[in-house]
């Protein structure tokens, strides 16, 4: 059970006075609709009828279907929680991602209750806030397995935490929407942004655990183009001396045959080939108009 702030204790306060109920009653709701993330919840109190379920905007359930004054008293005093955690939220809820498809190897990445979170009703967890503080306050937030996701948009950072390690990385002009990460060991793990899905291998690494790496500039997704190998350019090389005559050029594609004949006339005058020889590569290149 999460242990209440000086702020939070001035609230449950509050709400015991104003709904005429009990502060452990107030407690109960209040932590029923954090764990709703602001906009619902699954409450289980005598002093609310037992079991029964709020949302906001939405249908009211308690255990008496017909206490039309009980769905009141329920609907008010989870209202005023829901406005008063909304005005106290440091971060966003978690489960803020959107969720993707992905085929049936994969599994959705699913964000639920108060982990990551953090209101200041609520003594700060140790383990809530794992980032590096220096990136500012995120704009989402989202868990799946043992891997947590912390999404910076506006320092275009991402962190993730997996095991003990708090890897950050380098978001670039993405702008993600959601997380799947593949199950098994070893999984990978990818996440959507306007460029479709792409593998979170592909952002560069800022730092790890707080140590610093290097950071080189991503690819362009609308961009990229698939790696090739490539032959390095062999430098060209000048000479004076005479060619061998049994080697007479030839044209390369896309180059003019008049241009080449003409050059083939240069080399008959200067004596470098024989007259028999430019006339056979003269009919040669001209059988090719």
């Amino acid at each position: 059970m999460p242990t209440l702030s000086d702020a939070g204790i001035q609230l449950i306060q509050n709400l015991s006075r104003q709904h005429g109920v009990s502060t452990d009653a107030a407690t109960h709701m209040l932590i029923a609709v954090q764990n709703g993330n602001g906009s619902m919840a699954q409450f289980n109190h005598p002093e609310f009828g037992g079991c029964g379920q709020w949302m906001r905007g939405g249908m009211t359930m308690v255990s008496d279907l017909f206490n039309n004054h009980l769905k009141y008293r329920v609907d008010s005093i989870c209202s005023d929680i829901s406005n008063a955690l909304a005005n106290n939220q440091l971060t966003p809820f978690s489960g803020s991602f959107q969720s993707q498809s992905q085929n049936g190897s994969n599994s959705q990445m699913q964000a639920g209750g108060t982990m990551g979170s953090s209101n200041s009703l609520f003594v700060p967890d140790p383990e809530a806030n794992w980032w590096p503080q220096d990136i500012g306050t995120p704009n989402a937030l989202g868990s799946q397995n043992n891997v947590r996701y912390a999404y910076f948009a506006n320092s275009r950072r991402l962190a993730v935490k997996t095991g003990g390690d708090v890897w950050v990385y380098d978001t670039g002009d993405h702008q993600i929407a959601g997380f799947s990460q593949q199950q098994g060991i070893g999984g990978s793990i990818t996440f959507t942004s306007q460029y479709g899905v792409v593998s979170l291998a592909t952002l560069p690494v800022v730092s790890r655990n707080g140590v610093a790496s290097p950071v080189t500039p991503p690819p362009d997704p609308a961009t990229e183009i698939p790696a090739t190998n490539f032959m390095p350019e062999q430098p060209q090389q000048c000479t004076t001396s005479k060619p061998n005559s049994g080697q007479i050029p030839t044209p390369a594609d896309g180059h003019s045959i008049i241009e080449t004949l003409e050059k083939l006339g240069g080399l008959r005058d200067k004596g470098y080939i024989s007259e028999e020889e430019f006339v056979t590569k003269k009919a040669e290149l001209l059988s090719r108009l």
